[in-house]
């Protein structure tokens, strides 16, 4: 009885170190072919009356520039696929804001929140200074003819 209990606390033990290998292994694949930034993403966001700042509907991941298109990655997932994808040509900044009330505890320290229209979707994303300043050179930069509305 006891050997199978060892057994099974030491099976337990691998995989939870597997699971978290993964989830290692994941982020390098993602971050291998660069132009990756840690991003928190709140899709259908609330409009400014309907909000109170909450911290809820925030999550955490990682979005990767490929070509005219922002692919958005859960941090917490084993997807190898992309939760998210937002267009150049159909992202519409609105504005941009600091983190207010319980967001600040839900956002990394030194997040900026962009609130964006993507597809008549309301969308925020929260990324750090830097990486705010690479989204919207990216955004700016869109090949002549395409249009472009960055707050």
């Amino acid at each position: 009885m006891v050997l199978a209990l060892l057994v099974c606390g030491i099976a337990l033990v691998v995989l939870v170190l597997v699971g978290l290998f993964c989830f290692g292994l994941r982020r390098r694949i993602i971050q291998r072919s660069g132009g990756t930034f840690d991003c928190s993403l709140r899709w259908d966001a609330p409009t400014p009356e309907e909000s109170s700042r909450s911290g809820k509907g925030w999550t955490y991941g990682i979005a990767r520039y490929s070509g005219d298109r922002v692919q958005w990655f859960r941090v917490f997932s084993y997807a190898p696929r992309p939760r998210r994808i937002l267009e150049r040509a159909t992202i519409e900044v609105v504005g941009r804001r600091a983190p207010e009330g319980e967001e600040e505890l839900a956002l990394l320290s030194d997040a900026v929140v962009l609130t964006c229209v993507h597809r008549d979707t309301r969308l925020e994303l929260a990324m750090s200074e830097d990486a705010l300043t690479g989204f919207l050179a990216w955004l700016e930069a869109a090949p002549p003819g395409q249009r472009v509305n960055v707050a």
